[in-house]
């Protein structure tokens, strides 16, 4: 865990104290933690490196022969982060590392949670764990992330919740379909007041109490357009860590440009603006290996889900200002 992370930790379970310290157990808090691993680089300290047994670590997902059917963007990565000759064994083991540093992050977590019950809030406090993205760790022969491919490994995020004591709930896990949009109006409904924004999170009470249904699909978009410099993270070198995805991004073909997802439990589509788009069937196809998209007899459900897209752009495109600006 770097220092970032473990000053965050540390100035938390600081403000937990010095807050019952103070005799303010009666005033509502909230914490971020934006904590940064597991992340790149992939490394971990005893006791906690070599935590995962390395003969359990799943099989990652295959290198594909040719790139066919996948996006420009990975083909990219792949060709400059120079993974060719890399063993399954050292795929695992940079897998295992990376389990590792879960490990680590769970433990560093459990010492928040063991102030929280010391203090006196635990019971009272709704904790949410979530993350912004997911890491390919050798799948696909790749590794890091890139913002305009969504494949499991990258946008199945974690999602765990621990409402407030008295919060109908029944603990399991849940196969709903969510978005991190969701967090903020769970947030408002668990905290008993309203959003005064338009938004287009939907609570998550109703799959905290039980109920297994509550999106027909989820969305994630990402890329940009050809010309949008500011979208490129410009100014690394060829020294970065980095730099095989942020050269890539930099290009001006269709490598790092504009797509936009649906998933619903079985099917995912891709539509993407200046390449061919993606279909999987997730039942049939879990590691997304075989693109469906363009098969004739696919082609109702291609339409149905491109169809889908349009309705949510429409829903949650711009909206009218629930305010004027200052002055007017």
């Amino acid at each position: 865990m770097d220092d970032n992370d473990r000053s965050c930790l540390d100035y938390s379970i600081q403000y937990l104290r010095e807050r019952r310290e103070a005799g303010r157990e009666d005033k509502p808090f909230c914490l971020f933690l934006c904590l940064s691993n597991p992340h790149p680089p992939y490394g971990c300290s005893p006791p906690w490196y070599g935590r995962t047994d390395r003969s359990h670590i799943p099989a990652r997902r295959p290198t594909p022969e040719n790139w066919e059917g996948m996006p420009s963007m990975l083909k990219g990565i792949y060709e400059k982060q120079g993974l060719q000759g890399w063993s399954e064994e050292r795929f695992a083991e940079l897998k295992g590392t990376y389990y590792d540093m879960i490990s680590q992050l769970d433990e560093r977590l459990g010492e928040l949670v063991a102030v929280m019950k010391e203090t006196g809030v635990y019971d009272g406090t709704a904790l949410f764990f979530f993350s912004d993205h997911g890491d390919f760790t050798g799948d696909y022969g790749l590794l890091e992330k890139a913002q305009n491919t969504f494949y499991d490994c990258q946008c199945n995020i974690p999602l765990i919740i621990k409402p407030p004591a008295g919060t109908d709930c029944r603990p399991r896990v849940s196969g709903a379909l969510a978005e991190l949009v969701d967090i903020p109006a769970t947030v408002a409904e668990l905290g008993g007041f309203a959003l005064n924004y338009t938004q287009f999170g939907r609570s998550l009470c109703p799959v905290l109490a039980g109920v297994e249904t509550h999106r027909d699909a989820v969305f994630c978009e990402g890329g940009r357009i050809h010309g949008e410099l500011q979208a490129m993270e410009r100014g690394h070198g060829p020294d970065s860590l980095y730099w095989p995805r942020l050269s890539t991004q930099c290009e001006e073909g269709p490598e790092h440009t504009k797509a936009i997802m649906v998933r619903e439990q079985r099917y995912k589509y891709v539509y993407r603006l200046y390449e061919p788009g993606q279909l999987f069937d997730l039942e049939e196809d879990p590691q997304e290996l075989v693109n469906l998209a363009g098969r004739a007899e696919y082609g109702e459900i291609e339409g149905r889900l491109q169809a889908r897209i349009l309705r949510f752009l429409v829903e949650t495109g711009d909206f009218v200002p629930n305010r004027k600006d200052k002055g007017y």
